[in-house]
């Protein structure tokens, strides 16, 4: 046992501008993701910001209890869970085609023209997407409602009408978030043995059967570690645009877990109950993290861990 700690000891010493580089990390994820666990005991008290954490009273699961019986439960976590399913059946199959097809294209120039085009989307903040739809989607001045018109249809309020919440949020999901993905599959689709594609030429293999024989298998392990990740996070939807496309005409659909939250905690000022919903839907995005790796581990042999 000591020889081991000499010998763990001597290997930092060695190494210790490695560590060095290290400690900031270390130091990021010590104060802003494990400090702040501190306070998730708040969940279980009557939080009152006069006695503080420690000075509060002990409810135990009360606040889950309360959550588990209001009335619109079930409301949000179907809101929830089929935002979050819908967005990923559209989003995550995207970036693998289109990863597949910018590595079929013999044009390096081109092929650098469409990749500029579909990444740029990525680095235009929530806020001025959100806005770029009001813009283009408005019933009076927006250029798909004239388009629409021009046809001989009646303007729609797509801002405001429940029943396009979804699709709009999940196409602009796709529209912005695809081009980056692509980024990883390209990498992984880089790193298949060329030797492959060869073999299966001569074996008279067209371009779909490589595809589909060589390519795919070659990222499949990619594909499955990303897969886990976005099953993993499926109750965590980004807040940001929800809230921002959030009115009093779609809120129907847009109130989801992040918004109910947000209402909660900041505007009502009801910090251990918002607390205490966090809280499940982060352990339920740990049980289903588990879950999905555990099976893919048996299916594929590749996980996480």
């Amino acid at each position: 046992m000591m020889k081991s700690k000499r010998k763990a000891w001597s290997r930092v010493k060695r190494d210790y501008e490695l560590y060095l580089f290290l400690l900031p990390i270390v130091l990021i994820y010590v104060l802003f993701r494990y400090y702040p666990m501190y306070g998730v005991q708040i969940a279980f008290k009557d939080f009152s910001p006069s006695q503080g954490i420690w000075g509060s009273s002990w409810v135990g699961f009360q606040h889950f209890i309360d959550f588990f019986n209001a009335y619109n439960f079930w409301t949000i976590i179907k809101n929830t869970l089929s935002l979050s399913f819908l967005s990923l059946v559209f989003s995550f199959p995207a970036p693998i085609i289109i990863a597949i097809m910018l590595n079929q294209m013999m044009s390096k120039r081109f092929k650098k023209f469409i990749q500029t085009v579909i990444y740029a989307p990525h680095f235009i903040s929530i806020v001025v997407l959100v806005g770029m739809m009001n813009v283009f989607l408005s019933p009076n001045s927006g250029i798909i409602n004239h388009i629409i018109t021009w046809f001989g249809g009646e303007p729609i309020l797509f801002m405001a009408d429940e029943d396009w919440f979804r699709p709009l949020y999940i196409l602009s999901g796709v529209w912005q978030e695809t081009g980056f993905a692509t980024i990883i599959y390209l990498a992984a689709l880089a790193g298949v043995n060329p030797e492959l594609h060869e073999a299966a030429t001569m074996d008279g293999a067209n371009k779909w059967k490589r595809i589909w024989h060589v390519e795919i298998p070659g990222i499949l392990p990619t594909i499955v570690i990303l897969l886990i990740l976005a099953l993993g996070n499926i109750m965590s939807i980004g807040f940001e645009k929800a809230f921002l496309m959030q009115n009093d005409l779609n809120y129907a659909t847009s109130n989801i877990i992040p918004t109910y939250v947000y209402e909660l905690g900041i505007q009502k000022a009801q910090y251990s109950f918002s607390t205490a919903v966090g809280l499940f839907n982060s352990v339920i995005n740990i049980i289903l993290i588990v879950t999905v790796n555990r099976i893919a581990k048996k299916m594929t042999e590749t996980s996480l861990w």
